[in-house]
């Protein structure tokens, strides 16, 4: 069953001077320019970090993007308990962090295997190329998020698409055999990261090459789909604040390196 619902190399001067544009000491931005991300800051990015990519469409545009994105600072999967409390923090309770699929806003210390705890999601399910946990797409935070162990457990490894039945615990979230649909605040954010790791890992590092497609029950395989599933929830759901926010929180703080598709939605079409 289905149901279809209606920046620049290390941190720099120029990055204090964006976030505090992002705090809102500099004048308003254009119009045509979202209110929480200023023309100065995406100015920023594309003289600087993106630089190499702009003006680029399909495998050009890919291949850039991998070489800019692919320059970060690696963590360990016990760093990334502390890099989620800080990435997915609740922007109204800094005690706590918002679960991806859930929505719901829990405590950062309540963090481990029981049940109603919060653990480390895998978005892009590490099976899919049988990479685990190991540093590198294991660890690569920016397609790991809190979330509720039992919705974890419910997700398991299984691909995107739409259809199945509401999750009892995650209302908004969809379950069959071999698919998971997220609740719809999120169904941007997902598709953002899956495409955020077929660009990264191409198969260059010992890691598998990473590619979307067009099917489900992938398995082992180092694919994930559905491939215009995904491509239709970045155009229906795009980045909001938090997910903007989180993006620079990551390259401030922790890995140093960006997702482009939060920065360049269009890039999505660019290249697939």
């Amino acid at each position: 069953m289905s149901r279809r619902h209606p920046f620049y190399a290390r941190p720099l001067l120029a990055t204090a001077a964006a976030v505090a544009v992002l705090a809102g000491t500099a004048a308003a931005a254009p119009a045509d320019t979202p209110p929480d991300r200023p023309a100065t800051l995406a100015a920023a990015l594309d003289d600087t970090y993106y630089q190499d990519a702009l003006g680029k469409t399909g495998t050009e545009l890919k291949a850039a993007l991998h070489t800019i994105i692919s320059d970060q600072t690696k963590l360990s999967y016990s760093q990334v308990w502390d890099a989620l409390k800080a990435t997915d923090e609740d922007p109204a309770n800094s005690s706590n962090v918002i679960l991806l699929y859930t929505g719901r806003s829990q405590s950062k210390n309540d963090n481990g295997g029981n049940a109603d705890q919060w653990n480390r999601e895998h978005v892009w399910a590490k099976s899919h190329g049988d990479f685990g946990t190991a540093t590198g797409p294991g660890t690569d935070i920016h397609h790991l998020r809190p979330e509720d162990v039992s919705v974890n457990s419910a997700r398991g490894n299984k691909d995107f698409d739409e259809g199945g039945g509401e999750l009892g615990e995650a209302p908004g979230n969809y379950t069959d055999g071999d698919s998971f649909e997220p609740r719809d605040a999120v169904k941007g954010d997902v598709a953002r990261m899956i495409l955020y790791m077929a660009v990264r890992y191409e198969g260059n590092d010992s890691f598998a090459d990473l590619e979307p497609n067009e099917q489900v029950n992938n398995g082992s395989a180092p694919k994930m789909g559905k491939l215009s599933v995904l491509k239709r929830w970045s155009q229906e759901d795009p980045p909001d604040a938090f997910e903007k926010r989180r993006n620079d929180v990551i390259f401030e703080r922790f890995q140093h390196n960006r997702n482009p598709f939060i920065d360049h939605p269009e890039w999505v079409e660019a290249i697939w």
